[in-house]
């Protein structure tokens, strides 16, 4: 479920020109004292506004907005913002597959660090959402995202990212069987580069290779995500690990991407707001509940000690907590 709050009477054009008046500032001097003050950018007013609104009143508002001023919303904005503040905003603002595909440009080219992107896109999203993805990358960049992944990556990573998922609900019980074993053996010796370890969790539906983990977990006594630890070391290793915790269970995923954006030595502030912002209007709601459950703390609470400034103000909006 969504966290963001939006208010049910929403003018778009009202909401283009207090945006504009916003970004405008405004100065008042007052001469018997000989004092200049000078109102800048409206922070407040730029999060209550666009912190409730959800993507087609986004996209109107933009519409509207260069209607009106003849200038483009998400430009502006990125003048009179900053910081992680103004990366969240101009991630927020942006229609949702346009920002996927923003983000997915952002981590190829760091694809040694930044894979969990790709990964995300291609293991949680539908087929239709991937290819929505796609599009939105080739019209914005005009390349496809699998040609800048390929330009990125080499051998066994680039086998890895590069996911070509039937999405039928059918299972083979036996060929689920057949492949935990493999997994199996790959995973206690460690070949992770295996070529069928590849194949099978780079082309697999969702439902076969989940079919696959529970015969892996009931045969073996234990999950196949605590056998195949990450190794700071070993990038394959990470990745194929990501790969199956995504399709496995996307939430307790996200949860854990939270958890160490917030817990690691030093905010990670991409991942915190990567996650916030692209789940805020799916299931954000669960994820809170989740993070509550597995940290005795509430989401909103650990964000607050850990970020500060017109950026947790925003973060905060769209986690759904009011003033």
């Amino acid at each position: 479920m969504a966290t963001i709050i939006v208010p049910e009477n929403v003018s778009i054009h009202e909401d283009a020109e207090n945006l504009q008046k916003a970004c405008k500032g405004y100065i008042v001097c007052s001469l018997n004292i000989d004092l200049l003050i000078r109102w800048g950018t409206d922070e407040k007013a730029i999060i209550n506004i666009l912190g409730h609104r959800n993507a087609i009143q986004r996209k109107q508002i933009r519409q509207a907005y260069e209607e009106l001023y003849q200038e483009d919303l998400i430009k502006r904005l990125e003048s009179e913002l900053s910081g992680d503040f103004e990366k969240a905003v101009y991630r927020w603002i942006l229609d949702p597959f346009d920002r996927d595909a923003v983000l997915a440009n952002v981590a190829t080219k760091k694809v040694e660090t930044e894979f969990p992107v790709i990964i995300e896109l291609s293991c949680i999203y539908s087929p239709e959402e991937l290819l929505a993805v796609r599009r939105a990358y080739q019209s914005r960049y005009k390349r496809s995202l699998e040609e800048d992944v390929a330009a990125h990556t080499t051998g066994d990573l680039r086998k890895a990212l590069t996911t070509y998922r039937y999405d039928g609900p059918e299972i083979n019980e036996r060929l689920a069987k057949f492949e935990a074993d493999i997994l199996h053996e790959a995973i206690k010796d460690k070949i992770f580069n295996h070529e069928e370890v590849i194949r099978i969790l780079t082309t697999r539906s969702k439902a076969q290779l989940k079919s696959s983990f529970n015969r892996y977990r009931d045969e073996h006594g234990t999950s196949i995500t605590k056998k195949l630890l990450k190794d700071e070391s070993n990038v394959l290793q990470k990745v194929l690990h990501a790969v199956i915790r995504c399709i496995d269970d996307p939430k307790k995923y996200y949860e854990k991407v939270l958890r160490n954006a917030i817990k690691r030595s030093g905010t990670d502030e991409d991942a915190l707001t990567r996650v916030i912002v692209t789940r805020a209007e799916k299931d954000l709601k669960d994820l809170k509940k989740l993070y509550y459950e597995k940290n005795s703390v509430t989401l909103d609470h650990a964000v607050s000690k850990e970020i500060a400034g017109d950026y947790k103000k925003f973060l905060l909006t769209l986690l759904g907590k009011e003033d």
